[in-house]
């Protein structure tokens, strides 16, 4: 059931917010330049890799080492708004119709998390990821990783349709009073590098 909700959904509401979409793939074109969207590799369903897809925020922009520069320096007003609203997420609709990703489920992070993950934060890859989910709506990135990885897992252990129409209402509020979408003091989330327990059993 969650399954095809999920591919009828993202179906319908590829094609509502379309003109949107193209509007924004042209405007990051003429911004930012190439390629549109971003592609980066995530873990799914039981940690399997696919590539999440995002329109990009952020320019290239390098040091005199060639190294990117901080993503602070790097993303623009354009971005920052793209973010503020989640309209660079529109395209992860694509991730749902493939079905590597649902439209409620934690959020895919990194693959490099994987192995910093206690036994019980893993279990946040016992569902399928997705796009919004019960961290979100609980205060996104202004929580803690920890705080993130008990609402992931609480999720996981409460799942329920009820749950996810819940979670998709208070998403949409949330959208709107763009809350949550930066961590204090920092233009993005800081990188996740173990809890205190993955430290003393030296993942950290």
């Amino acid at each position: 059931m969650k399954r095809l909700l999920d591919f009828i959904c993202s179906a319908l509401l590829l094609i509502i917010f379309s003109p949107i979409i193209l509007l924004i793939g042209l405007l990051v074109k003429v911004k930012l330049g190439k390629p549109i969207l971003f592609k980066q590799k995530r873990p799914g369903l039981h940690g399997r890799p696919f590539y999440l897809y995002k329109f990009r925020t952020m320019t290239d922009e390098k040091d005199c080492n060639g190294n990117l520069l901080p993503d602070s320096a790097r993303i623009t007003s354009f971005g920052k708004f793209l973010r503020k609203y989640s309209l660079d997420e529109l395209p992860q609709l694509i991730n749902v119709l493939k079905g590597e990703l649902s439209l409620v489920g934690p959020r895919p992070l990194l693959m490099e998390y994987l192995p910093l993950y206690t036994p019980e934060q893993a279990k946040r890859h016992l569902v399928k990821p997705g796009i919004t989910g019960w961290a979100q709506v609980n205060g996104r990135n202004a929580i803690s990783w920890e705080e993130k990885f008990k609402f992931d897992v609480w999720y996981v252990n409460n799942y329920s349709l009820l749950l996810d129409l819940k979670i998709l209402f208070f998403t949409i509020i949330k959208v709107l009073h763009s809350e949550g979408v930066n961590q204090p003091g920092n233009a993005t989330m800081e990188s996740f590098i173990g809890s205190k327990s993955t430290v003393k059993e030296g993942h950290g």
